[in-house]
This record gives C-alpha cells, sequence and structure tokens, in this order.
C-alpha cells in the first residue's frame, strides 16, 4: 500500500506523521513544491521509525511527481493557509491553480488513487478536483466535515464533562464558519441524547463554538490549525486502506441526496477500500433542510467564482 500527502506545510506533515505512526501503508511519499522542505521532513521522521517502532517508509520529494507513482491515496494539503481575518473564500484564486496542477500531476502517475482534499476551500477545492478530473465520484473525497465533528465532540465534551470518545455527533453542510451545520438533535452520550443533558443556551452556546472553531484558533495561533486537520485526514486515509466502513461527515458528490444537485457538500458517508461508498440519508427536518439548503447556496456561490479564474 502507497500513499502519497502533496503539501510537506503543517497540516500535511501532521497528517503523514499519523499516517507513519499507524502503519497505514509501507510506502508513504511526502512532496512539496519548496526546494529540500519535504525531503527534510521525511528525514526528520523517518528518524522517529525506531522511536515510535513503525516500519512504514517515509521518502521525500521536491515537484517530483513520478516518486508519486502507484499511490492508492493521495492527500491534497497544499494551497495557502489562512491568515487571521482572513476568510477561505479569500483562497480560491490561488489554491484553485494549485490543487487542479496537484491533480493533473497526480492522475499521470496514479490514475487509480483515491484523492482526499483538505486545502481551502475545501468545499470548491473538493468540486474543483472531481470536476476537473473527471474521476468517479467515490473517488473524490473532501475531509471538512470529518474535521468539523471532531470540533463539535470536543465542545460537547467541555460541557458535558466527558471523554470524547463516548459522543456521536455530526456536523452536515459546508466546511465555513457560516455554512456548517452542526446537528445537536442528532448527538449522543453513550447512546442517551446529549440534549438531556444540556439547556438550550448550552446547546446554542456549543453550537456557535463549533462553527468558528477554526476561526478561534486562528486567531490564537496566526495561522490555519493543523493538529486536528492532519489527524482527521489520516483518519479517513485509515478507513481507506482498511476498508473500515466508518461513518465520517465528508464532502462529497451529491445527485438529488439532501435535495441538492451539483455540489459537494458535507453528509454522512460510509469509508471503505473503494472511497466513499454510501451517503446516509438522516432525514432532516424543516429546520436542519432549510440550513442545508442555505449552505448549498453559499458554497455553490463560491463555486461560481472558479468560472471568473
Amino acid at each position: 500500500m502507497k500513499v502519497t500527502v502533496v503539501g510537506a506545510g503543517a497540516v500535511g506533515a501532521t497528517c503523514a506523521d499519523n499516517i507513519a505512526r499507524k502503519e497505514l501503508c509501507t510506502e508513504l511519499v511526502l512532496l512539496d513544491i519548496k526546494e529540500g522542505f519535504a525531503e527534510g521532513k521525511a528525514q526528520d521522521m523517518m528518524q522517529t521509525a525506531t522511536l515510535l517502532g513503525f516500519d512504514t517508509k517515509i521518502t521525500g520529494s521536491t515537484n517530483d511527481y513520478s516518486k508519486t507513482a502507484g499511490s492508492d491515496v493521495v492527500v491534497i494539503t497544499s494551497g495557502l493557509p489562512r491568515k487571521p481575518g482572513m476568510t477561505r473564500e479569500e483562497l480560491i484564486g490561488t489554491n484553485a491553480g494549485i490543487v487542479k496542477g496537484v491533480c493533473e500531476n497526480i492522475l499521470k502517475y496514479s490514475p487509480n488513487a483515491i484523492i482526499i482534499v483538505i486545502s481551502n476551500p475545501m468545499d470548491t477545492m473538493t468540486y474543483l478536483a472531481l470536476t476537473a478530473t473527471g474521476l468517479p465520484k467515490n473517488r473524490i473525497i473532501g475531509m471538512g466535515g470529518t474535521l468539523d465533528s471532531s470540533r463539535f465532540k470536543y465542545q460537547l465534551s467541555q460541557h458535558l464533562k466527558c471523554s470524547p470518545a463516548d459522543l456521536n455527533a455530526l456536523v452536515v453542510g459546508g466546511h465555513g464558519d457560516t455554512t456548517m451545520i452542526p446537528l445537536i438533535r442528532y448527538a449522543t452520550w453513550n447512546s442517551a441524547p446529549v440534549t438531556d443533558f444540556l439547556s438550550a443556551e448550552q446547546q446554542q452556546q456549543i453550537v456557535n463554538d463549533t462553527m468558528v472553531g477554526g476561526a478561534t484558533l486562528t486567531k490564537l495561533i496566526g495561522t490555519s490549525a493543523w493538529y486536528a486537520p492532519g489527524a482527521a485526514g489520516a483518519a479517513l486515509v485509515e478507513s481507506i486502506v482498511r476498508d473500515e466502513k466508518k461513518l465520517f461527515t465528508c464532502c462529497v458528490s451529491l445527485e438529488g441526496e439532501y435535495g441538492q444537485n451539483d455540489i459537494c457538500l458535507g453528509v454522512p458517508v460510509t469509508i471503505g477500500k473503494n472511497g466513499w461508498e454510501k451517503i446516509i440519508d438522516l432525514k432532516l427536518n424543516e429546520e436542519e433542510q432549510a440550513a442545508f439548503n442555505k449552505s448549498a447556496d453559499a458554497v455553490r456561490n463560491m463555486n461560481d467564482v472558479l468560472k471568473t479564474l
């Protein structure tokens, strides 16, 4: 099994580190455009192998896509990160060219790869990857909802004073501060609805804090977060290479599901060896469906920017 991570910055390197530690592949390639950057990160990680006990071979490459040949899964993290005050939408112009070029180069050498998109604005970059490559829709996966759902569980755990591992909760819709929809009605604490333990005010606070989770971290640390995004990408790789059929919220192509067409948006899907394999219909209520439609409109407006580039 071979995995490539494109972009050796903080998110890409963290993703690669998680993949290596879990031995999700025998060969891992880290690629970046900055001379020597990926090679240095790869060498640094390989020097932890004897300390952490993994046997994955990690190779770095400066823009030499031939070294990625035969990759089963490719994670795209490349692109400019958000700065404080910057929206994901402002990244479209620059990152669209980067993501499209990466996809074209990857498929030259790995035509059967499953592609996981982390680059922002993630919903639009996922849609671009799908339309630019013409790949079967199940092989293009946007990571955003997986990260947002993890942040949702964190916020819930802080209020419930419980382990996040005991929580099931998901966020649907766009991967944006105003477009994501934390579905607190569906959230459970070891099968018990969390709404049984939280006041209406607490519930609203949790939803609000989840929605600005990324912006909060960007303000605190001066750039986009990387530990949780990297771990979220690695979790999807794990479910693919081990054919786990785990349920994640991912940005995928919708063809009538949730009342939407010609868009990539976050919905619950099972992830296995074929990529995303099944969309789960949650039966949104009227209020939730209206929020989902509003989220889709916002993402579609972002997608329209691609036509002007």
